[in-house]
């Protein structure tokens, strides 16, 4: 799948996200290496640590689904480009250490970058031992 068309389709997600507090509405799509994608977009709440960001739930629902092996993924929002927060790059880093990550805006335009680039000395299982 070309790089555009995984940002359209994480611009087209965006327009479901609910963000009635930051209006600031963020879009996800996932490509998993069977060619599958899944989408996500940011869904707040009042209790601001319970938001979930638009990164995270697309992940969580490919994973849901049964998927493990993650090529690409691509954020979009309103502003300049949209990173990822801390702990969706540690979530992203968990399941999928080679992704590649397109940060993009509502214009379509976009940037390439990797997890390991946004996550350096990340947090890993063998740190638990």
């Amino acid at each position: 799948m070309k790089d555009e068309e995984l940002i359209k389709q994480a611009l087209a997600a965006r327009k479901n996200a609910y963000c009635p507090y930051s209006n600031f509405p963020v879009g996800a799509a996932l490509l998993c290496a069977d060619g599958s994608v899944y989408t996500g977009v940011n869904v707040e709440n009042a209790s601001y640590g319970l938001t979930m960001c638009a990164e995270r739930v697309a992940m969580f629902k490919a994973i849901s689904e049964g998927k493990r092996d993650f090529v690409k993924l691509a954020v979009v929002c309103d502003a300049d480009r949209c990173s990822p927060c801390g702990a969706c790059r540690q979530v992203i880093y968990e399941h999928a250490p080679e992704i590649e990550i397109l940060l993009g805006n509502s214009d379509g335009k976009f940037e390439r970058t990797t997890i390991k680039e946004l996550l350096p000395n990340a947090f890993e299982s063998r740190d638990l031992k």
